[in-house]
């Protein structure tokens, strides 16, 4: 029975069907074979409106996960604090923000929103790990009337904090879903990859006979052009299992991919520079996006695997100013302080502070591969030349630029150095990782003695 697993009887019985009168319900529920802490606000009672005692229910019912290491699911669609309730709201959603937060990295938090999320509560869903909209849903802090008001910019609700902003603008979203049976059935599917908590490894599928794991179609996908661009993703689903890849947030800062996928049957997470969007560059949001999805995995114990292929950061005025830098080691940070399995495998381009921050050797990682068409420097042959040899004329330019993608771009002076592992034929790129993942699969590290970090943000 699921009682057994809870403390006390009062616990179990803080259920879907039993509760105080409220725009709330939390219990426990099974999500396709897999128990859950089930949270959700009932938009048929003030339009979803939370007052104090509904705080305190989420608030209960992300203790009860933390308690019995279940992941909780929390459902939105909300109006905001009660105004009659008063200061009582506020501190009601303030109360289940703090047990919320409490939850994060010891048990998945996954959200999702089927109508209008106004106001502070909103702050619930960028608690979450994961966040699944149906169309018609909205999220915004200030609604349309405080923004015309203080900006003079009249908005719809849709142009303002609908679905498309919070799966594009704001990467609030991670996925879209049709209804609300459909946004359950993502969060399951999701939940199907994950551990219950962050002291359990993810549940393994039965391995399938695929044959053989040369992947020859991989020699093709890389162009021989180093400007022409490609679909990474095509990498992504020949080194998986089926091809079966769960791109999350696609729609916000594509330039970067990450996903889950499996690989022998193991989950794994995918970090992917993207060079169909922006060459692949990084800028403020790709590092945030990459950053996030890092500590996600080394929290719920998914090795992961990065594939690079980056000239490096975004360049100017703009970027720099609203902290490329900080934001930058924000992504650095996060792979430095992984304790899970890491390989990396550089499939073309990996220059300058890009090629550290995408989980290169000095990051710490586990494994390093690189491909032959990979390009491993402080810099590509352009921009060298350009520092190197200014005062030349053109045709001793375009010798020295030969001269120095012979010489530096290639893998070959990583390897020597030990900095690549191995130089690969990109054929066998998934037969390596499942041999490295059978190595690596056991690792343990010991956890800095601090408090915690002070990550860039």
């Amino acid at each position: 029975m699921i009682r057994n697993r809870y403390r006390s009887q009062a616990e179990f019985d803080l259920s879907i069907t039993n509760l105080a009168r409220g725009s709330t319900a939390a219990g426990v529920r099974n999500l396709d074979g897999r128990d859950v802490v089930f949270v959700t606000s009932r938009p048929s009672s003030k339009r979803g409106a939370l007052s104090e005692a509904d705080g305190v229910r989420i608030a209960e019912g992300a203790r009860l996960a933390l308690l019995n290491r279940l992941p909780l699911v929390l459902i939105l669609s909300t109006s905001g604090a009660e105004i009659t309730d008063g200061i009582g709201a506020l501190h009601g959603w303030g109360v289940a923000a703090k047990e919320i937060s409490m939850c994060s990295g010891n048990v998945p938090i996954l959200a999702g929103l089927i109508g209008p999320a106004v106001s502070g509560p909103t702050l619930l869903l960028g608690l979450a790990d994961y966040v699944v909209v149906t169309p018609d849903s909205f999220a915004y802090l200030s609604g349309t009337q405080m923004v015309a008001n203080f900006t003079g910019v009249s908005l719809t609700t849709e142009e303002l904090g609908g679905a498309n902003v919070l799966l594009s603008k704001s990467g609030v979203a991670y996925q879209v879903a049709e209804s609300a049976n459909e946004v359950i059935e993502e969060i399951a599917y999701l939940l199907s990859f994950l551990p219950d908590n962050t002291d359990a490894l993810p549940p393994r599928s039965p391995e399938v006979d695929e044959g053989s794991d040369l992947r020859p179609e991989l020699s093709s996908i890389v162009p021989a052009e180093p400007t022409s661009s490609y679909d990474v993703r095509a990498i992504v689903k020949e080194i998986v299992d089926f091809g079966e890849f769960l791109e999350l947030r696609q729609f916000w800062a594509p330039q970067i991919v990450t996903g889950l996928a499996r690989i022998k049957g193991r989950t794994v997470g995918v970090v992917a520079n993207q060079p169909m969007i922006m060459a692949g560059t990084l800028d403020i949001p790709a590092a945030q996006k990459g950053a996030r999805f890092v500590r996600f995995c080394d929290a719920f114990n998914i090795p992961l695997i990065t594939l690079e292929d980056t000239p490096g950061f975004l360049p100017g005025k703009d970027v720099e100013w609203r902290g490329m830098i900080r934001h930058g080691a924000e992504l650095a940070f996060s792979y430095a302080a992984c304790s899970i399995p890491r390989i990396c495998v550089i499939t073309r381009k990996a220059y300058g502070g890009a090629y550290i921050v995408m989980d290169s050797k000095g990051m710490g990682n586990d494994f390093t591969v690189a491909w032959p068409s990979s390009e491993i420097a402080v810099m590509g042959a352009e921009g060298a030349v350009q520092i190197l040899h200014r005062r030349a004329d053109i045709n001793e330019r375009a010798e020295a630029k030969s001269a120095y993608e012979q010489t530096y771009l290639t893998p070959w002076i990583a390897a020597e150095r030990g900095y690549v592992d191995v130089v690969i034929e990109p054929e066998a790129t998934r037969e390596v990782i499942v041999r490295a993942l059978d190595l690596l699969i056991t690792k343990k590290e010991k956890l800095r003695p601090s408090k915690h970090a002070n990550s860039p943000m």
